[in-house]
């Protein structure tokens, strides 16, 4: 009698361990995977970091041209006076006066 007890514990305690065993390899998979991720997560925040840097160098350029073009059309504005290629200012070409 005592060894038809012990059988089914026995049993019990050897699926218990084999679930045991799957759980560590799981965890392994896990810790791989987040491994990786973190690593995938550093090259992403490098991306972000020179993009930011790259942006705060092209922020100059922009402010200029903007400034540029601002200057440009006031310009355009003016009467009698354009701006060609080179950014000199030359006289805009008057009409004949119609003399009646």
């Amino acid at each position: 009698m005592s060894e038809g007890v012990e059988n089914p514990i026995v049993e019990h305690l050897r699926h218990i361990r084999g679930q045991v065993g799957r759980i560590a390899e799981d965890t392994g998979d896990f810790e791989h995977r987040m491994s990786s991720l973190g690593s995938a997560m550093v090259l992403v925040k490098r991306e972000v970091s020179a993009g930011d840097e790259t942006d705060a160098c092209q922020q100059p350029t922009l402010h200029g041209l903007s400034d540029r073009l601002e200057r440009m059309e006031r310009i355009e504005r003016r009467p009698g006076l354009i701006a060609c290629r080179t950014g000199v200012l030359v006289r805009r070409p008057m009409p004949p006066s119609r003399a009646r």
